[in-house]
């Protein structure tokens, strides 16, 4: 009999946005501070994280705009769906973010939140914007190659 591998991973939240309107340049994991509601509400599958995005404050990275709806069970210490969330990341790491954001004029977002062996971790790219003609090509591409697909099995 095959046995599964089990990778611990439980993907809660995808940022499909994120690849359209962005190129990335880096993929860091990194931990997140949750209050026990989020990490129900999380563990139920419920989080938006498309309009998100990360920001630098004193030295720490913080996750704006991320969408996680309030617990219903919970009674008086629920959170705030749309609050600011810490990052949990080396020194070093907050060091390269905050050097590549002030530099380069890049940007750091979310792609996936996720559990990782029961831990809740978020994917951050460092990402830098596309313009509209860039937004075009990879439309043009994708198009180009389902048309190539079509013909391909049609020709079988």
């Amino acid at each position: 009999m095959i046995e599964k591998k089990y990778s611990g991973i439980k993907i809660v939240s995808h940022n499909r946005k994120g690849k359209f309107n962005y190129f990335f340049h880096e993929l860091i994991e990194a931990g997140i501070v949750l209050k026990g509601s989020e990490v129900k509400s999380l563990r139920d599958g419920k989080a938006n994280i498309t309009d998100a995005y990360a920001i630098d404050n004193k030295g720490e990275i913080f996750l704006i705009n991320s969408y996680i709806p309030s617990y219903k069970e919970s009674s008086y210490n629920n959170h705030n769906p749309r609050d600011r969330r810490k990052l949990l990341l080396n020194k070093r790491e907050i060091n390269k973010l905050i050097g590549k954001i002030n530099q380069e004029g890049l940007t750091i977002i979310p792609t996936k939140m996720y559990f990782k062996k029961g831990k809740a971790k978020v994917e951050i790219a460092i990402a830098k914007g596309k313009k509209l003609y860039d937004k075009r090509d990879v439309k043009k591409k994708k198009d180009w190659e389902r048309e190539q697909a079509r013909i391909l099995s049609r020709n079988k």
